[in-house]
């Protein structure tokens, strides 16, 4: 296939998280899709980034797989990918470059396997939604939206966000869309600035979504009033995000384990 080697990472792992499962493949040559897909469905990994070795104009080429289609924008795929190529190189960053051109930087960070990855911010504008309410199982106390995808439902602590038990046909049914449900906050067992859980495609909760913390960040960011904190995803598995903002960029700090 092309490939030198394929390695699994847990990323955004943090205190009391195990973060969300990734295969990185190091490609010497091109892979036709077709391969691809048929390897993210062997891997059974939430996200399989195939990453070409030779980089084009300075960045690598990248695309990323779940089993059943290809994704657009990985956060957490990238961090996976950016652990993979600067485990063992001299620099200090990487650039990423997807399918449809954008380029997305890594770099590391002070620590053991510590690094953040740049993505868009996505801002959200307020808007009435009682069906994702229903489909959540609980009435927010607001709903914003960006036409992009993402939903974000705000409420008011984050033991709230504990107790949802959303309906996943009932989320399906609106549609392709990622819903966030947050609240600033943290849970006993951790020390985050908010708390969170994401629901994505066919109503399935992801364990932890870089995406979801480009709504987040922005939002959040403005609502307490500084440009870094920390977050929480309260899923199974658990997720930790360092979170900044930089200009119309929200950088994602995490760290990453090698799965063995």
């Amino acid at each position: 296939m092309g490939a030198t080697a394929c390695h699994c990472v847990d990323a955004f792992v943090g205190p009391g998280c195990k973060g969300n499962r990734a295969a990185v493949v190091l490609l010497e040559t091109p892979m036709d899709e077709a391969a691809m897909q048929a390897a993210a469905h062997g891997f059974g990994e939430p996200a399989t980034a195939f990453v070409q070795l030779t980089g084009v104009e300075g960045a690598h080429p990248v695309r990323w797989f779940a089993p059943d289609r290809e994704i657009a924008l990985c956060g957490h795929g990238t961090l996976a990918a950016g652990h993979v190529l600067l485990a063992g190189a001299e620099g200090d960053a990487v650039t990423l470059r997807t399918g449809a051109g954008r380029e997305v930087k890594i770099r590391r960070l002070p620590g053991a396997a510590r690094y953040e990855i740049a993505l868009p911010a996505i801002r959200t504008e307020s808007r009435d939604w009682p069906e994702l309410a229903a489909a959540l199982g609980s009435e927010p106390a607001e709903i914003r939206w960006n036409p992009a995808g993402y939903a974000l439902a705000l409420f008011a602590s984050p033991q709230e966000i504990a107790a949802l038990a959303p309906d996943p046909e009932a989320l399906a049914r609106l549609g392709n869309l990622q819903a966030t449900a947050s609240a600033a906050g943290s849970l006993a067992d951790a020390s985050a600035d908010i708390t969170s859980r994401v629901f994505s495609r066919g109503g399935r909760e992801d364990a932890a979504t870089g995406s979801a913390h480009a709504a987040l960040a922005l939002y959040w960011s403005e609502r307490l009033g500084c440009e870094q904190f920390a977050a929480h995803q309260a899923s199974a598995r658990g997720g930790w995000f360092e979170c900044r903002i930089e200009g119309n960029r929200v950088w994602l700090g995490g760290r990453c384990a090698d799965i063995t």
